[in-house]
């Protein structure tokens, strides 16, 4: 990795609309600080640039780039405090940031949460800057579209659509402190789906990785073709509890819903999941299948993630479930010090751990069941089982006799990732995937489980 070019050059700098080198960023941030007449200052500075490539009908319909940057100015006097954002980096935009914060942090009310800025902290080196990624062209990206536009205008009877987005970001936060921390990246992420003409059958493939040289193509373009064809005139299935084979998109579509509400707070104040009767946490106890460990990472290989959060505590590997057993929650800074516990930073990377077997060996252990490709429209019905509803989309079939036998029409789900993973069959090796609500630094295996509900059909292909 050569690493992110510096635009901060002679003393100056006009916009961190590209990237800038840490060095660079932290000078930048240090003169900002230095601005400040309040008791406190923490200044968050972060850019890059990112390329995109829409396509629809087996057409490219756009392509372009967009550079964004902004600084972000916390001013605080003891416990009032107040942000204000800017993306206007000449001397006079960036002062008056810094003075409009001072002034409106005067005037709030004092923050009966507020935490003191964290000192100097050590993170860990994580390297999620590739120049395969940086500086890809316009042509590459076309180059990429055309393995579904292609494959879809020859077989005549699909229409392809996706999004291919590559770019790079940094992000960079100092404060009076002295704390002072840098984290540059890239991700490259394609989704695709493909409708066959006939308006019944749809396929759905994506990929993510921060370094574009390990997105292989044609391989996601092929899947979502298949799943096209295979999903064609769909047969409806009597709505029930089902053995699933859920790929790792619509893993993660629903568990990642269990990481986000692993939250001590909510827990301690009787409101959610991980809330024991009576009071306390469920911390210690077994809540999933033995083979469940669920853990955070960002120097882990598969998810790259920044090894800081937006306070700058360092993040590093937190198991949170693990062999089953809840291990521990997500403690903010503020309830770690009422609650007498480590702040952890909460999740950020996350990852399942999983096993080896396969996608095919999964469907030849089944005598009937579903297999589902993604999940869409979640939406919770019980915080305190973190029970959802959502469909199934974008290709779902039928197994039976450990085959896949025909399409499937949708279908509606009531389920928790906390029941579906008590019920654990087979799992399968952990991907990184791509369409989650939290981007990508997301991996999940396939899984293979039982009395998955199903509640109703849906005629939406």
């Amino acid at each position: 990795m050569s690493g992110p070019r510096s635009l901060f050059e002679t003393g100056h700098v006009a916009s961190p609309d590209d990237m800038m080198s840490r060095a660079a960023a932290q000078a930048f941030l240090e003169r900002v600080v230095k601005l400040s007449k309040a008791d406190t200052i923490d200044a968050q500075l972060s850019g890059g640039y990112t390329g995109n490539i829409r396509f629809a009908a087996n057409r490219i319909s756009t392509s372009g780039g967009v550079t964004n940057s902004q600084l972000v100015v916390q001013s605080g006097y003891g416990a009032r405090h107040a942000v204000v954002t800017t993306g206007d980096f000449s001397p006079e935009g960036i002062e008056r940031a810094v003075r409009q914060s001072e002034a409106i942090a005067k005037l709030v009310p004092e923050d009966p949460e507020n935490m003191p800025l964290l000192p100097p902290q050590t993170y860990s080196d994580v390297n999620a800057y590739f120049d395969s990624t940086a500086h890809l062209s316009p042509a590459e990206r076309a180059a990429a579209a055309h393995t579904a536009i292609d494959a879809s205008r020859e077989a005549g009877d699909l229409a392809a659509a996706g999004f291919i987005v590559a770019g790079s970001n940094f992000n960079a936060i100092a404060s009076t402190t002295g704390l002072y921390a840098y984290h540059a990246s890239t991700s490259a992420n394609y989704q695709l789906t493909v409708r066959t003409d006939d308006g019944t059958g749809s396929g759905w493939a994506g990929a993510d990785h921060p370094d574009w040289k390990q997105i292989d193509f044609k391989a996601v373009s092929d899947r979502a073709i298949a799943k096209a064809r295979r999903s064609r005139n769909p047969v409806a299935v009597e709505p029930g509890r089902y053995t699933v084979i859920l790929e790792p998109q619509a893993v993660a579509d629903l568990v990642q819903l269990l990481a986000f509400a692993l939250d001590a707070r909510s827990a301690d104040e009787g409101r959610s999941a991980f809330s024991k009767h009576g009071g306390g946490t469920r911390i210690g106890e077994k809540i999933v299948d033995s083979k469940v460990t669920l853990f955070s990472d960002p120097a882990d290989a598969q998810l790259l993630g920044q090894p800081w959060n937006g306070e700058g505590l360092p993040l590093q590997r937190e198991v949170w479930i693990e062999n089953g057993t809840l291990r521990q929650l997500a403690y903010s800074r503020f309830w770690a010090r009422k609650k007498n516990a480590r702040p952890n930073g909460g999740l950020g990377a996350v990852k399942m751990a999983g096993g080896d077997a396969t996608t095919e060996q999964m469907i030849a252990s089944t005598e009937r069941g579903i297999l589902v490709t993604r999940l869409w429209y979640l939406r919770q019905v019980d915080p305190r089982t973190e029970l959802y509803t959502g469909l199934t989309r974008d290709g779902t079939s039928l197994i039976e006799q450990g085959k896949v036998t025909k399409a499937v029409k949708n279908l509606r789900f009531n389920e928790s990732p906390l029941f579906m993973l008590n019920n654990l069959e087979m799992l399968g090796r952990p991907e990184r995937v791509a369409g989650t609500e939290a981007g990508g630094n997301v991996v999940f295996p396939t899984l293979k489980v039982r009395d998955f509900n199903f509640t109703s059909l849906s005629d939406a292909v």
